[in-house]
This record gives structure tokens, sequence and C-alpha cells, in this order.
């Protein structure tokens, strides 16, 4: 039977695509150190399970198209704590973050177009992009120079008649990159100048470990209201990722109208979901204080490891919870297939996200791999990789757990 042309483009997620070698190796009796995926183990606050038991309508009907009211203020007021202030009608709730940047592509590209995006980069961009009809132009970055992308010469080089937006990740996944004020604001210049969307896809904007105050692309909505979309989520901010909550957040009116087609089609995000995630936000600043701190005891952990092993090129990560590294190994899906189906210390062994999923240029990452410490620091620590570079018929590298 035929499929999609748009479909078959696409790959399968790269931290989830060795699920079946985990489940392999677990039924073995392998214990796995998950630092492939984004799922944090830090608890969620106790808000959001007493509104779901005190929610009892007599029936549970659909929630309005936008969201319900209770959590679109409670965004509003959100922002408003950071000074940046929205109308009721600039957000829109959405299934997670994942399905107001879906919406947000389908409704600026066509077959043919252009998103600029810095790689290494969150690979379901890719996925969401192709099922579009349109192509990612890559904004290069190197392991050496800390994954930094914030240059003028470089960002516009790469404009052409086909570019239709820039995305980025500020906290930025998979690298940890954090952008200042300064380049936060040339970002808003370039697509103001060249009459683009602007999407900031601000996950982890809680999550910075150098003092530095929270940022947004919203800061900049003065200057640039019809060019700048927000793609925000509770499940990083709150630790809440089954609850698939998020919102999609612009003035451009235009934009949100085609935007609200897409949100009647799928009907409503889940009303329960909702009215717990309301109660979030009710939620005071010293929880994200001691987020913060659990999860810069983690980075510090894991940077230490990997400053063991001989021939590893990283930077630390500024902010979000993840750590892209370039490891001393020719391919780096052979080397986690091995590590799931060959090794174990000790009955146990570790899991990562290969790079190459990560990049649109062709070769590139294939030895790199997006760590995520979301577990806690003495896992780490058991999860610590030790490489001594010989080659090996089984493996790029010969391999001990340093415990």
């Amino acid at each position: 039977m035929k499929f999609s042309s748009k479909v078959e483009r696409c790959g399968l997620s790269p931290m989830r695509k060795f699920h079946p070698y985990a489940v392999a190796a677990k039924a073995r009796g392998v214990n796995i150190y998950h630092l492939n995926i984004g799922q944090p183990d830090v608890q969620t606050p106790s808000e959001f399970f007493e509104a779901v038991k005190a929610f009892e309508p007599p029936v549970l009907a659909y929630a309005p198209s936008p969201g319900i009211p209770e959590l679109i203020e409670a965004v509003r007021g959100y922002y408003a704590k950071l000074d940046m202030h929205f109308d009721a009608d600039d957000i829109y709730i959405t299934v997670g973050g994942s399905e107001a940047l879906s919406i947000t592509l389908q409704c600026i590209l066509d077959d043919g177009d252009e998103i600029l995006i810095p790689e290494p980069f969150y690979p379901n961009y890719t996925t969401m992009t192709y099922t579009c009809g349109a192509n990612i132009r890559p904004i290069p970055t190197t392991p050496e120079e800390g994954y930094r992308y914030a240059d003028r010469e470089k960002i516009e080089s790469q404009i052409n008649e086909h570019t239709r937006a820039i995305l980025i990740t500020n906290p930025g996944n998979p690298t940890g990159v954090i952008l200042s004020h300064e380049e936060m604001e040339m970002l808003v210049d370039i697509a103001v100048k060249h009459d683009l969307f602007l999407i900031g896809d601000e996950a982890y904007r809680e999550f910075v470990y150098g003092g530095q105050k929270l940022q947004s692309f919203g800061e900049f909505i003065g200057k640039a209201a019809d060019n700048i979309i927000i793609i925000d989520t509770v499940s990083k901010r709150f630790s809440a990722c089954g609850a698939r909550v998020g919102c999609l957040i612009s003035k451009n009116r235009e934009f949100m109208n085609h935007a609200m087609k897409y949100c009647q089609t799928r009907l409503s995000v889940a009303t329960l979901d909702q009215t717990a995630c309301a109660a979030l936000y009710s939620v005071g600043p010293e929880y994200f204080a001691a987020v913060r701190d659990e999860y810069k005891k983690r980075r510090d952990t894991l940077c230490r490891k990997l400053r063991e092993i001989p021939g590893v090129v990283f930077d630390v990560p500024g902010g979000a919870f993840y750590l892209m590294a370039a490891l001393p190994v020719d391919d780096a899906d052979k080397f986690q297939q091995w590590l799931l189906e060959e090794f174990n210390d000790n009955g146990e062994t570790v899991m990562f996200a290969p790079g190459a999923p990560m990049y649109a240029t062709p070769g590139k990452g294939k030895n790199e791999v997006r760590m995520a410490y979301v577990l806690e620091a003495e896992k780490i620590e058991r999860a610590g990789i030790r490489s001594d570079i010989y080659g090996s018929d089984h493996c790029p590298v010969e391999l001990e757990i340093a415990w």
C-alpha cells in the first residue's frame, strides 16, 4: 500500500528508538540508568493531585477549544509576574508543548519552505517540519564552540527566499545553551528585518544555573508583536510530563485565527488535566529554587564524571537538564546498541540519546550523544561512563563503567 511521502521522510525518535533493546535487556534482568529521555524524577507538586481529587463534575464534558478560562488566567498571571502582559485570546491551551509547535508549523509552512534551527536540536522538530512538507536549514555549531550559534552573520547567511521562520529553544535542548538578553534581541531584530516568524520554545525557562533572571522572547513583543510565537508547557516546569498540557502564545491575531482551526479540529485538551494544571500555577518560588538546586547538583555530577573520560568534548550546560557531548567513538548508535545487548556491570548498564538525528547536516553528530541529568546524583554517579579507546569487534570502544 502507498503511504505519504511526508511521513516516509521521518525517522523514529532517538530517545525511544532503542526501547525494544531496553525491554530485552530488562527481561534479562539488567538494570538500566535512563539518561536518554527528559523524564524528570522530581516530585510533581501535590497541588496537581489535590485538584484531581477535588474534581467532581456530574459530567466530564469537553473543554472550550482555546482552553478552560481558569488555566488561561493562571498562565496570564504567571507571565504578568515576569512583566509580560497577554490578553486571554493571546493564549491557547494545547496538548503539551509538542502540539503547540506542531500547530504553529502547520500554520506557517508550505511544501518547499524552510525553517532555520540551530543544530543540534530537539529531534522531534524534524518530524514536525517534514510532515508540513518543509525543510530544516540548520544554523551550524560545534562541540568545541560549546554549541553557541547567536552570531548575526552566521544566521543571516542561511536566510533565503524559502525561509519562513527561526525556531529557538532557550534554554537549549539538547545543548543547555542559554541566550543572553542581547542575543535574544539580535534574533528579534533579524526576524523583523526579514519578515520572519520567531518561535521561542521555552519549556525549560525556569532551569538556569548561573543566577540569571528568567527570560522570554515575550519581553520583545513591543517591537515584534507579529513575529513572535511562544511555546510553553507544564511538563518540565512542574515535572508533570504525563499531564500533556502546554500553550501557544502570540499577539499575531491572524496567526491565532488560523491556529484555532487546528484547536477546533481536535476539539479540546483534556478537561481534567487542564483543571489540575491550573492549580500548579499556585506553586511558590521556593519550589523552583529547590528544583534548580537539585538539577545543578546533578549537572555538576555528570560533568565531573565526563571529565574523567579521555577524549570527551563537552561544555557545561547553562540551563535545561541536558548535556550534549562528543564521545571518543565512531558511531553512537552502535555504541548504544552494544551497551544494551552485550555490556553490563554487576547487572547494570546505561542509555543515552544518540546525536546524529539531532542534526540536519548529513554526517554530523555521529559520535555525539545527549544525556539527560534527570536521575538523582547518586544514580548519575553510578551511571558515569569511562572509555578507554581501542578497537573492538563489538563496539567502537571498549567500555568499563566507572563506579
